[in-house]
């Protein structure tokens, strides 16, 4: 069998890699450039008409979506305890990365790209402004999470294992930065997030994408 992760450098598809590493998989990374509008060749369209990241090939079937990705992830390879096993536990896990992919994900995309959502610089701003407030409470939620976590002795967010959670929280901790939140005023998250970047498997996925955890004051 063949893997293939199409991924752009510091999207959320930095979830699916994180956990192809960490699952020691044999998998072709594929470089799609956003800014260059590679999400919308003809050729990346065919594979995904969305035109969004990630894309996970697997002997010819492709998978879109993270959810759907991280649930065939810890399907494929099970000894990796991506999701618990326990069926509350394991939906309250899916309960999480759903709600950091279907609210924390879009808010920042307000913050991002607000020409989205408006056609005026001055709704724009507004749009940028309010939804940069709105993340940071989101980050504040996380951050409490992570407390939890340390509290209760365990190393990761959604259980004994290395997971999807994780691999979030970085990258949701990282966005911060650009819409001007300092990862040191979540102090639990930002202390999660460096001991998770430290793991061999996540570093080998930073390194791929030349990834800097901390980008606050870049833009």
């Amino acid at each position: 069998m063949t893997l293939k992760l199409y991924y752009a450098p510091g999207a959320c598809s930095f979830v699916p890699h994180a956990l192809l590493e960490a699952a020691g998989a044999t998998f072709e990374p594929v470089l799609v450039k956003l800014h260059k509008g590679e999400q919308q060749s003809a050729q990346y369209l065919s594979l995904n008409p969305r035109g969004q990241v990630p894309v996970l090939v697997d002997d010819g079937e492709v998978i879109t979506q993270i959810l759907a990705i991280v649930t065939w992830l810890d399907h494929r390879f099970p000894q990796a305890g991506f999701l618990p096993r326990e069926p509350l536990e394991r939906v309250r896990v899916l309960e999480t990365l759903a709600w950091m992919n279907n609210t924390a994900h879009p808010t920042f995309t307000h913050v991002f790209m607000p020409h989205k959502f408006a056609a005026g610089p001055e709704a724009q701003a507004e749009i940028k402004a309010q939804a940069a407030s709105a993340f940071g409470a989101i980050l504040g939620e996380i951050d409490a999470m992570a407390s939890r976590a340390a509290e209760s002795g365990r190393a990761f967010l959604g259980g004994a294992s290395f997971g999807p959670l994780d691999a979030y929280a970085l990258t949701l901790l990282r966005w911060g930065g650009f819409a001007g939140h300092d990862p040191q005023r979540f102090p639990a998250l930002w202390a999660h997030v460096q001991r998770v970047a430290a793991l061999p498997p996540v570093a080998r996925a930073i390194e791929r994408e030349r990834l800097q955890l901390n980008v606050f004051g870049k833009l």
